[in-house]
């Protein structure tokens, strides 16, 4: 199974996105705007397709996440 590279500001986005449930909160966490939340997560999507891991819903990010060791499901 191929990893994306993701850097490690995208993995950081992703992971509080996956844990709080809120873009609005991400932003604020991490002092960015709305508009470049979406960007990382928009990035991060393209990135897993391009290895053949499509990851469309969030659903499917938790399990990507999951698989590429990123996040434990103890910790969601």
């Amino acid at each position: 199974m191929r990893k994306p590279s993701l850097s490690p500001r995208e993995v950081e986005v992703l992971l509080r996105w996956l844990r709080c449930d809120s873009k609005n909160t991400v932003a604020a966490d991490l002092f960015l705007s709305i508009g470049t939340v979406n960007t990382h997560l928009a990035r991060i999507r393209a990135k897993y397709s391009q290895v053949g891991r499509s990851a469309p819903t969030k659903a499917a990010l938790v399990a990507r996440a999951v698989q590429d060791g990123l996040i434990s499901l103890d910790e969601l």
